[in-house]
C-alpha cells in the first residue's frame, strides 16, 4: 500500500477463523490498513487473514490490550480503529467515522451497538448502553472504538489490563476530549451469552462491573470470573506478514 491509510483498522484474534471471514468482509473503504494481531491461533486464523490481504502479526500471549497496543504501533493510519473480530460494522463505517470525527472535533468514540440475537434482554442492554453514551461518552470494546492516533499516543495506548481495558480506556478518552456515538450500530455476537444464558450473563456483568468502578482489582475480578491471565510482560513480537 503506497498512501497513508486515513483508519488503521487492529483486530486482535485468538481462534478466530469462523467469525473472523465475515468481519474483514464488512470493511469497506480506501485509504485504510487491517491490522491483525494474532494471539497464537490453533485455527486457521492467520490463514484467514492473509487471504484478505491483511498485515498480519503474532503475539506470544492472549492479552486483548497488549494485541492492540502492539498493533496500534505499527499502524500508519490517522485514526485508529479497534474492532473485535465477532463485530460487524455498518455500511460505509469508515467514510463516518472520519468524516463524524473532523465534523465535531472528536477524539474518538465508538458505534451504537446491536446484538445478533432475538433477545430481549440483549435488546434492553443495547438500549441502556446507548443511555451510557449519550450520558457519559464511554464505550465498550465490542462497540468498535476508535481515536485519533496523536491522542491514543498522548492517553499511553490501552493501560495493561486483563480485563476492562476498554473501559478503563474509554474513560480516559472521555476525560481528554469530546467522544462521539455513531449509527447505524455494529452488529455484535451474543456468543458469549450462550452458557449461562443473556440473563444471567448481564447480571453478572453489572456485578462485576459496579465491582471494577468501585475500584476492585481486575485481577482479583479475573479469578472471581474463571478468567486466565497471562502473566508477566511478552518477551517477543513477530511480525508474520
Amino acid at each position: 500500500m503506497n498512501s497513508r491509510p486515513e483508519i488503521s483498522v487492529i483486530i486482535p484474534t485468538a481462534n478466530e477463523a469462523a467469525a473472523l471471514p465475515l468481519c474483514l468482509a464488512r470493511i469497506g473503504g480506501a485509504p485504510n490498513e487491517i491490522i491483525v494481531v494474532d494471539a497464537q491461533s490453533e485455527d486457521e486464523t492467520a490463514s484467514v487473514a492473509r487471504r484478505f490481504g491483511c498485515t498480519l502479526l503474532s503475539l506470544p500471549q492472549r492479552h486483548r490490550a497488549r494485541q492492540m497496543n502492539f498493533g496500534a504501533a505499527q499502524a500508519r493510519g490517522r485514526i485508529l480503529l479497534f474492532l473485535h473480530a465477532d463485530t460487524l460494522l455498518p455500511a460505509g463505517a469508515l467514510a463516518k467515522i472520519a468524516g463524524q470525527s473532523e465534523r465535531f472535533g472528536a477524539a474518538g468514540g465508538g458505534f451504537a451497538r446491536r446484538y445478533r440475537s432475538r433477545s430481549l434482554t440483549l435488546a434492553l442492554t443495547c438500549r441502556l448502553s446507548g443511555l451510557r453514551n449519550r450520558l457519559l461518552g464511554w464505550h465498550l470494546g465490542d462497540q468498535a472504538i476508535f481515536v485519533r492516533r496523536d491522542v491514543f499516543a498522548h492517553l499511553g495506548g490501552f493501560r495493561d489490563l486483563p480485563i476492562f481495558e476498554d473501559l478503563d480506556f474509554s474513560r480516559r478518552l472521555r476525560a481528554v476530549g469530546r467522544t462521539i456515538t455513531l449509527s447505524p450500530p455494529v452488529l455484535s455476537s451474543a456468543r458469549r451469552f450462550a452458557a449461562k444464558g443473556p440473563l444471567r450473563t448481564t447480571l453478572d456483568d453489572l456485578a462485576l462491573t459496579g465491582r471494577y468502578l468501585a475500584g476492585a482489582d481486575p485481577n482479583e475480578l479475573c479469578n472471581a470470573r474463571g478468567i486466565r491471565v497471562e502473566k508477566g510482560q511478552p518477551k517477543n513480537y513477530e511480525h508474520i506478514s
